[in-house]
């Protein structure tokens, strides 16, 4: 029997119908990356890698490679490259003009460098306000990560203002790597929202205090779990947002994906792939609790 609260609720699932995703988030392209794509191509990981357009010659802060380290080590990496201002200024403390550019020169300069679309990025020094976010908005930049940890696994409802889970170097990081691998929203009676793990940080320190175990023991935690999507930044948001375009008949019984990306949903504790361009009718209950 289903109960009448959860008749037509729908919740979104992320590809194969999978209930959990986890993405991670590093910034500044600085010489320790190299050995973190290792690990992430080791482990089948996938995260995004926030770059200055204008610091190569930078190197004495954090070991950051020059322009053409940074083109061999990214290029083909199969990770998500994503702006971090051209000099890595606070946005919030610059005049709009200088912010824009600020922006849109990094975003130029790695769509030439890497062939490739650039809408993400990350705040560098977290600095951000209502005005850069709808700066962004003007500038084609689909997400931007900033760092204050929510400590959930909630997909936020403003990418622009997107807060990650938590640092690598937190405290709560195993508890919360813990609780993400043990449970499931498919274990929930009434809450059943997807979670996202979101982890974030800077590679150079893990140089710097010595712990390249935490992501090492975090990365085989997670490693080859068939119910966790593995995703960029980007992969999350674009997902997340063809899912919140889906269109809904008046009795809720019907959905039509206008998006060009497969989208799965469930309903009634069943789970349904809405095919890009497609329109899915959800297989009737006819009997529910009060």
């Amino acid at each position: 029997m289903i109960f009448r609260q959860m008749f037509k609720e729908k919740y979104m699932r992320f590809p194969e119908g999978r209930a959990k995703a986890v993405t991670f988030s590093y910034d500044d392209g600085v010489k320790a990356d190299k050995k973190l794509l290792k690990i992430f191509e080791k482990y089948a990981l996938k995260g995004t890698f926030n770059l200055n357009s204008q610091l190569f010659d930078c190197a004495n802060w954090h070991d950051r490679m020059d322009e053409e380290q940074t083109a061999e080590t990214f290029a083909g990496c199969g990770q998500e490259i994503a702006v971090h201002g051209a000099r890595h200024v606070f946005l919030n403390k610059v005049s709009l003009p200088e912010a824009a550019s600020e922006i849109l020169s990094c975003r130029a300069y790695l769509e030439e460098k890497f062939g490739r679309i650039v809408t993400g990025m990350a705040y560098a020094y977290n600095g951000y306000n209502e005005e850069i976010k709808s700066l962004l908005k003007t500038l084609g930049i689909s997400y931007a990560r900033a760092t204050t940890p929510t400590y959930d696994f909630g997909i936020p409802s403003d990418f622009l203002e997107w807060h990650p889970t938590c640092h690598h170097a937190d405290a709560r990081l195993n508890e919360l790597a813990e609780a993400f691998i043990k449970k499931s929203p498919l274990d929930e009676f009434k809450n059943r929202e997807p979670w996202l793990l979101y982890v974030w940080g800077h590679s150079y320190e893990f140089d710097d205090n010595d712990n390249w175990q935490i992501i090492e023991k975090l990365a085989q935690s997670l490693s080859g779990r068939e119910d966790i999507w593995f995703a960029t930044n980007g992969e999350i948001c674009a997902y997340t947002e063809a899912y919140r375009k889906l269109v809904f008949s008046v009795d809720g019984e019907r959905v039509f994906n206008p998006s060009a990306l497969d989208v799965w949903l469930e309903i009634r504790g069943e789970t349904y792939k809405v095919p890009a361009g497609g329109c899915v009718r959800f297989t009737p209950c006819a009997q529910y609790e009060e």
